[in-house]
């Protein structure tokens, strides 16, 4: 059933996901989440798809994001357990933590958050990435009450991604 429930929401991104255009912005970033001095963006992209939560001692957690990112209707990246970022133009991948301190609330939606990278590779557009922020969020909270252990259910999710690299 686990892998299932991950199969069938992967799968429903890969045909239905990614498509979506994205005009990035540059204003009214809280100051919990914004990027260090020394760092550029150099990309923001629209992330949609599913936060994925399994139920253990009668309370969700969440298991993995399973998300495309887009760009004026191009997928360009997947995103999923680490949490990773891998490039579908070129192959480079990012990984990255949250940064301790570094969120903000949003209402009925996963929070925003700064995360720092810990791992970089490949030369393409996410080999040198150093900081990535989700912005503007929307959706994919956790069910509300009790649950069923061993169950799973996947809440569908929307974040822009801003991916920033040393200056």
């Amino acid at each position: 059933m686990k892998r299932t429930t991950v199969a069938i929401a992967v799968g429903a991104l890969l045909i239905g996901g990614g498509t979506t255009a994205y005009a990035a912005t540059s204003t009214g970033v809280p100051d919990a989440i914004k990027v260090p001095e020394g760092n550029k963006r150099i990309a923001t992209y629209l992330g949609e798809g599913v936060q994925i939560y399994g139920c253990a001692n009668g309370a969700w957690a969440l298991i993995q994001p399973a998300a495309t990112l887009s760009h004026r209707g191009r997928t360009i990246a997947l995103h999923s357990k680490g949490p990773v970022w891998t490039s579908t133009v070129d192959g480079s991948t990012v990984g990255a933590a949250a940064v301790p301190g570094a969120s903000n609330p949003r209402p009925n939606a996963v929070p925003e958050l700064l995360l720092k990278a810990n791992l970089n590779s490949g030369d393409g557009i996410f080999g040198k990435v150093t900081y990535v922020q989700r912005l503007d969020t929307h959706g994919g909270l956790a069910p509300a009450g009790t649950c069923a252990n061993g169950a799973q259910t996947a809440v569908r999710y929307s974040a822009d991604y801003a991916f920033w690299v040393a200056k």
